[in-house]
């Protein structure tokens, strides 16, 4: 029997009335894609991580064991700290860095766009070539770098090879790859800003600095917290240039928690213990970035 319908046509069965809806037939290919591309991955991630599953032999669950391990794996807090240590490093000196290229090329001098395409070039390079570069640039044996710092009397650095250098020398490495990005950003919010209130604080006699901080940076913060955005989803998971670079050495002085679940999957077979990490390092990425797009909305 047919479902019953009104004066109108259309049916008062509620399922009938969703499936048969135009919206949802607009959002299907959408919330598809979104189920086969994200919820399907990361729930096959979950249910991986509660099995102790060694890649060609039979798994077995475990619950909780992988992260009850994890908690106990000295590695572990080694790439936790890592981790951060690059995040941080890496995301304030291209955050200060971006600020002030943005604000030199937001002025009108002659050459600016020949230097905009000089300063934005390293965005356009793969992770794997910058990788490749700096490992050939700052080799101890016959890197130009060491070359030119005994050619000016100046001691020698390690750089990749040394455990105190390693973490600053790939920070530097990303900043010089990814602080265009930050540039363009912040010079898009930077040429958005209205003059009014600048023209209203040189009135009343404001200097340069207190129209910095007192105008230009609070109407920028939603244009910084969403370049901060970015980038620290791209630096929690900091992977390939490292890989190029260290694959986590010396030792693993540069192993962050992606480096070690990629060799706990990949080199050591243990895929239930790296999807326990990667769930670790996604609910750390989670919650960075809704602090940070909390505090954008705190700003508008």
């Amino acid at each position: 029997m047919s479902a019953p319908t009104n004066i109108a046509g259309r049916s008062r069965n509620p399922i009938v009335r969703f499936f048969t809806s135009p919206f949802v037939w607009l959002i299907a290919p959408a919330a598809t894609f979104l189920v086969l591309m994200i919820a399907f991955p990361l729930g096959y991630v979950l249910f991986m991580s509660t099995q102790d599953y060694l890649i060609g032999l039979q798994g077995r669950p475990v619950g909780l064991q992988n992260y009850v391990d994890m908690l106990r794996d000295p590695v572990f807090w080694i790439g936790l700290r890592v981790t951060f240590s690059l995040y941080f490093m890496s995301l304030i000196a291209q955050l200060l860095i971006g600020l002030w290229v943005a604000m030199m090329l937001n002025r009108a001098f002659v050459g600016a766009r020949g230097l905009r395409t000089i300063l934005l070039s390293p965005l356009a390079m793969p992770p794997v070539a910058v990788g490749m570069m700096w490992l050939i640039l700052l080799d101890p044996a016959f890197g130009p770098v060491e070359y030119l710092l005994e050619v000016l009397g100046l001691p020698e650095m390690l750089f990749l090879a040394s455990p105190s250098q390693v973490v600053p020398t790939l920070a530097a490495i990303d900043t010089w790859q990814y602080t265009p990005l930050i540039v363009i950003i912040l010079l898009g919010g930077l040429q958005s800003l209205p003059e009014d209130p600048y023209q209203a604080a040189i009135i009343d006699g404001a200097t340069a600095v207190q129209r910095f901080f007192r105008i230009t940076l609070p109407l920028l913060r939603p244009a910084i917290v969403t370049a901060a955005v970015l980038r620290s989803i791209d630096l929690l998971r900091f992977f390939d240039t490292i890989y190029i670079t260290t694959q986590g050495g010396p030792g693993n002085a540069s192993t962050t928690l992606n480096i070690y679940a990629y060799k706990s999957g990949f080199v050591f077979f243990h895929m239930g213990y790296a999807s326990a990490l990667m769930i670790a390092l996604f609910l750390i990425v989670l919650v960075i970035v809704l602090l940070l797009s909390r505090l954008r909305r705190m700003g508008q």
